[in-house]
């Protein structure tokens, strides 16, 4: 049985894992949601998220949307490339845009999926 939950080596955490895919300048959007990427030698995808106080005030909001982005990307990681992804948040979604940001997550992992193959 394959297991879906995300490990913590799956997670960028450090800021210099930040640094170095922002530095990259590699980048896929939508109206949504920015991916920002670079190739890793883990083979395996990990996962960074930026939801900024701009983009959302209230802790509550950005909670919601940095729960359901890492969801999709539990639920799509085994597709993904080696890749380290930094998902921002362009514009605040709450749970009545939850189908169509699982659209656009899905359609931008797929581009990577394209260009990395």
């Amino acid at each position: 049985m394959v297991k879906f939950s995300i490990p913590k080596h799956a997670k960028l955490l450090k800021t210099d894992d930040f640094s170095s895919v922002f530095n990259l300048r590699k980048r896929i959007a939508n109206t949504y949601l920015v991916i920002r990427f670079k190739p890793n030698v883990l083979n395996r995808p990990r996962l960074g998220l930026v939801v900024g106080k701009k983009t959302a005030k209230l802790a509550v909001d950005r909670n919601y949307m940095k729960r359901v982005l890492r969801e999709l990307f539990r639920l799509n990681q085994h597709h993904l490339p080696s890749l380290d992804l930094v998902v921002q948040v362009q514009k605040k979604f709450q749970k009545t845009e939850f189908y169509q940001i699982k659209q656009e997550f899905e359609k931008l992992a797929q581009k990577l999926i394209e260009k990395h193959h």
